[in-house]
């Protein structure tokens, strides 16, 4: 069928586009911005229609009406790591809450552990040749259309056309439904003092030509900030955000000297400005992937000097990073921070680099402690952690032992609980 013809034809309303889905389906949406609101809006006000269908999404951006404990019998949303709209329903128990490396849900979606019946996605317009691009979310959604019975596309003209494999042909697509809100925008976190002197410790172990993941929050924006004054720096990361579109800005950013796709950024997803959507339109430096390409630990360690800066909650003493609850209560999630800790200790020159406040609530708590909090999900073992800063030093713990591991964090801890911590240390035999 001509391309226009067949585009008309697969043209509906979000409302007689539900009626795709059917009860006990799973519905695969991808990460933050891309997912689609005006299918996600109709799929609310029909919820009570539908039994045991669920919504599963790695981070949540808006909190629609489903969100709603008491029909989530009807339409219940399942979290591959919680945010801001699924926290709180995760720590009552009426979102659901799947554990995972973000490397490996396109292949627990193509082994069928994680279902995948309807894909709903936000995309850009339709190009000459019949192709959408996915770039706000390439992620798992690329496995998910290979095993959907139903693609439904929401096309919006401020969706940038982003490269790479981010791209689905009209004949893939089931229904499309057409709408022009402007793309949700993420502002930068905001930085205080302790994140700009964390940034600092960071930013003076990259070296020119390094290649940078950078993950979301106010200590990675940071260390970003004092990266301007680099040369030939390359990006290999899972999120791309208006942090790093500073760094190009400024010229630090030229991938010239990246030895894995050089010339091109790479990532998986986006999260950002207005501004930030509209540099990816048609960009041929950057290309947009699945995260079992952009965070297999294997493909991305192919980058030398592959730094990766992510951050955590607290740390103990051997050295495990509790990044996503606190104690037992669930918080976030695993997302990339083991996949590309593991990419750096590949990589040819690496630095994985966990990033933390010394203390929280007002500097009564210690977040370096002799034992993480009972309940605490480890997100990076102790067997991966390499360098952890806070905003009192540098302590690089690969190959080191437990006991200089300890003397390395207890040096980098709030100067306030190092007695304690030593004392602690001492009790169980670590000094």
């Amino acid at each position: 069928m001509h391309l226009p013809a067949s585009y008309l034809q697969k043209r509906t309303s979000a409302t007689d586009a539900m009626r795709h889905v059917r009860n006990g389906d799973s519905i695969i949406v991808p990460t933050g911005v891309g997912e689609p609101p005006t299918l996600l809006s109709a799929l609310s006000e029909q919820r009570r229609n539908f039994q045991d269908v669920k919504v599963a999404q790695i981070l949540a951006v808006r909190k629609y009406g489903y969100f709603d404990p008491e029909t989530a019998d009807h339409v219940r949303h399942v979290a591959l790591f919680l945010g801001p709209a699924s926290r709180a329903g995760a720590q009552a128990g009426w979102v659901d809450f799947i554990p995972n490396y973000f490397s490996e849900i396109p292949q627990q979606i193509e082994r069928g552990q994680i279902p995948a019946d309807v894909v709903f996605s936000m995309a850009s317009p339709m190009d000459a040749h019949g192709y959408f691009s996915l770039s706000l979310g390439a992620d798992y959604t690329m496995a998910a259309l290979a095993k959907a019975r139903a693609v439904v596309l929401e096309v919006n003209p401020n969706v940038p056309f982003a490269y790479g494999n981010c791209l689905v042909h009209i004949s893939q697509v089931t229904a499309l439904v057409e709408s022009d809100e402007p793309v949700f925008e993420v502002g930068l976190p905001s930085i205080g003092p302790v994140q700009e002197a964390i940034g600092k410790q960071v930013a003076d172990l990259i070296d020119d030509g390094s290649t940078l993941q950078i993950g979301y929050g106010g200590i990675p924006d940071a260390v970003v900030m004092q990266l301007t004054h680099k040369h030939d720096l390359g990006i290999h990361t899972e999120m791309i955000g208006d942090g790093i579109l500073t760094l190009l800005e400024s010229g630090a950013v030229t991938n010239r000297r990246k030895n894995y796709l050089p010339g091109k950024m790479v990532a998986t997803f986006a999260l950002g400005s207005a501004k930030l959507y509209r540099f990816m339109e048609r960009n041929p430096a950057l290309e947009m992937h699945p995260a079992d390409f952009t965070n297999d630990p294997m493909l991305a360690g192919q980058n030398d000097n592959l730094v990766a800066i992510n951050a955590t909650l607290q740390i103990d003493l051997l050295g495990q990073c509790g990044s996503e609850s606190l104690g037992s209560v669930p918080f976030s999630g695993t997302g990339g921070q083991a996949d590309f800790v593991r990419a750096a200790n590949r990589s040819r020159g690496g630095k994985a680099f966990i990033v933390l406040p010394s203390t929280a609530k007002n500097d009564s708590i210690s977040r370096i402690v002799p034992v993480l909090s009972p309940g605490t999900h480890v997100s990076t073992s102790k067997n991966d952690i390499n360098y952890v800063v806070t905003e009192y030093g540098v302590a690089q713990l690969r190959g080191k032992s437990a006991s200089q591991r300890a003397r390395e964090l207890i040096g980098i801890a709030h100067p306030a609980f190092r007695a304690e911590l030593t004392a602690q240390a001492k009790q169980m035999n670590l000094l």
